[in-house]
């Protein structure tokens, strides 16, 4: 059985996930090339006669499937999915999973700390005083704030009360809102064009889909407050960046903390680059150290059951139809 495993994210090259993967049989491959694995051809080429791979967020179109043929998994170190071309891997056979209720409270962590960030005025505050200037700049209070999230899922509803617990008013667009939750933390349910108008900081915690692809775009930064805040460290595709450079420039934002880019790693000559108001972060959302630990620990055992034929069905994606499927292809 072929058990070569290709290790493609970044947080993957070293921790206990390696053990479990080797007492199981599995060939273990490091990639030193994180970076340029978003390059096609070099991603073809590191996946040659692999089985799996434990992969970050680099793009597995049906160009590298093709070109694949042994591969049978593709274990993502997150929740997120939208770089693979699902209905390609079901095409071909190849599983893809994900690690679900492991990495919330991580992302929660970072919106909130994006979100005080800017709310405080840290970027430009820090680089005011490496260049030797002490200026006081007065900023808005965080605490009786008003906070829009956009998705009120197992991330949303960890930034919910966290929030809360800074004394901000919660308002949220669900269209499959959780009342419990709702009720307990008090939060008020609101369409998206009421939020976009009365948040004075709005965080993106939605899935990424066809439909929701640049879900803020020109007309929706439009109907924010003035001065308002917009933080995203859900999926960089949900934003029009071009957009969003316009409204952080001329309004009616006053700052954005952003965890993911359309286009990641963010390219060199990205407008973003230019702006004192934004706070950017690599796409660190769920990378803590209890998440990576987490994450990889289910990716590998994720591996470990498919291959002996168990199929965890809260981790797959896609394949429905799975009654045939097994590791080794006939």
């Amino acid at each position: 059985m072929n058990r070569r495993v290709r290790l493609t994210a970044g947080v993957a090259q070293s921790g206990p996930h390696l053990d479990l993967l080797k007492a199981a049989g599995f060939e273990i491959l490091p990639c030193n090339l994180q970076a340029e694995v978003y390059q096609a051809d070099v991603l073809i080429r590191e996946l040659a006669g692999c089985s799996a791979v434990i992969a970050g967020s680099e793009p597995y179109t049906s160009e590298v499937l093709a070109a694949c043929p042994e591969l049978r998994v593709i274990a993502r170190t997150g929740v997120g999915y939208d770089a693979v071309d699902v209905a390609a891997c079901d095409r071909a056979g190849v599983a893809v999973a994900v690690t679900p209720g492991v990495n919330h409270d991580s992302a929660a962590e970072q919106t909130i700390a994006l979100l005080m960030g800017v709310a405080r005025g840290f970027p430009e505050a820090d680089r005011m005083v490496r260049a030797g200037h002490w200026t006081y700049v007065a900023q808005p209070r965080i605490t009786g704030a008003t906070l829009g999230l956009i998705g009120l899922g197992r991330i949303g509803q960890a930034v919910a009360k966290r929030a809360c617990g800074l004394g901000m008013k919660l308002l949220a667009y669900e269209p499959y809102p959780v009342q419990e939750f709702v009720d307990q933390w008090e939060v008020e349910l609101t369409s998206l064009d009421e939020l976009l108008a009365r948040a004075d900081y709005v965080s993106l915690h939605c899935p990424y889909s066809q439909d929701s692809h640049h879900l803020m775009n020109a007309e929706r930064f439009a109907r924010m407050k003035r001065g308002s805040v917009f933080i995203n460290t859900a999926r960089g595709l949900l934003v029009d960046e071009p957009a969003l450079i316009e409204a952080l420039k001329n309004g009616p934002l006053r700052g954005a903390g952003l965890d993911v880019f359309e286009v990641e790693p963010l390219p060199l000559d990205s407008g973003l680059l230019d702006l004192s108001n934004v706070l950017l972060a690599p796409h660190l959302a769920g990378a803590d150290n209890e998440s990576r630990t987490g994450t990889l620990t289910m990716s590998a055992d994720t591996l470990i059951q498919l291959t002996a034929g168990q199929w965890p069905e809260d981790r797959i994606v896609n394949l429905k139809d799975h009654s045939n499927w097994r590791w080794e292809r006939d």
